[in-house]
């Protein structure tokens, strides 16, 4: 199983599809602590079971085999029936555009965006740092990819994938899992995408609350402030009835690539007048 670049290589539900033993331990485990735990404690635990490097609904599908049969075999044995989601990290620009079809399998998505960043920019976070310095000093790009999210092309990704997959199923749970996790950039613009939670390291979780917190608080405002321009709109629109196209309506239509584009020029914005008169590392 050795490797010289295991980043795009046998790794993720490759690993699982080629040597199935090993996911077949690691659910079993899971199933098994699902049981302790309520045994112990009374509670009910209803474990998440993420699938990796996916992307083709075919992968998922072998893989979810397994862990059914698992699942199956665990609660028989135990006399009882276990309460389970099966989903998938999107990691891959595939799984992003395929999100409708693999959305009929996965019962939540988490984008993956340290992979998602790599595998849409062709670059590798191991080696990648001897270079990026001299794209921000050229202008090639504002910040550094890793740490905070490009919301006009990865976010794209993430944008059509969220569309596609809660068109496939509805109320689909949709997450972040990453280092852009704990950037508040990047968590504001996932709040304009509609996602509904952000896992990230946990000495990131206090500035990942607060950044979650202030970015529903500026949705808001900015709904608010919509719906009021919709409202003066309507009532003017004798004086000017192509007024009306404005506001909510206008902001529900917008393509993936005009909300990630208005969305990534608002936290520039943001980010400029925050970060005005302090210092800033190479990495932005």
């Amino acid at each position: 199983l050795s490797e010289s670049n295991p980043m795009l290589g046998h790794r993720g539900c490759r690993l699982g599809i080629s040597y199935p033993e090993i996911y077949e331990m690691q659910v079993r485990a899971i199933f098994e602590a699902t049981v302790q735990v309520k045994a112990d404690t009374g509670e009910t635990v209803t474990p998440e079971i993420m699938i990796p490097l996916v992307g083709t609904k075919r992968e998922l599908d072998i893989l979810k085999i397994v862990i059914d049969r698992v699942a199956d075999e665990v609660g028989k044995r135990e006399g009882r029936t276990i309460a389970y989601q099966v989903g998938t990290m999107i990691e891959l620009p595939r799984a992003a555009l395929r999100a409708g079809q693999i959305a009929e399998s996965a019962e939540f998505f988490s984008f993956g965006t340290n992979d998602l960043t790599q595998t849409t920019f062709g670059l590798s976070r191991d080696d990648a740092g001897s270079f990026l310095p001299a794209y921000q000093r050229n202008g090639i790009l504002e910040h550094d990819p890793f740490v905070t999210l490009d919301t006009v092309g990865v976010g794209e990704l993430i944008q059509i994938a969220a569309e596609r997959g809660r068109k496939t199923r509805p109320g689909l749970k949709l997450g972040i899992c990453g280092e852009h996790g704990g950037d508040p950039a990047s968590i504001r613009f996932c709040e304009t995408v509609g996602l509904d939670y952000v896992s990230c390291s946990p000495y990131r979780v206090p500035i990942a609350r607060l950044a979650a917190a202030q970015a529903a608080l500026l949705m808001n405002d900015e709904i608010e402030s919509d719906t009021g321009s919709s409202k003066t709109a309507k009532s003017n629109k004798a004086i000017e009835p192509k007024a009306r196209d404005s506001g909510t309506n206008a902001r529900a239509t917008r393509s993936p690539s005009t909300m990630a584009k208005v969305a990534s020029n608002r936290y520039r914005a943001e980010k400029s007048e925050s970060t005005a008169g302090i210092p800033q590392s190479p990495f932005g």
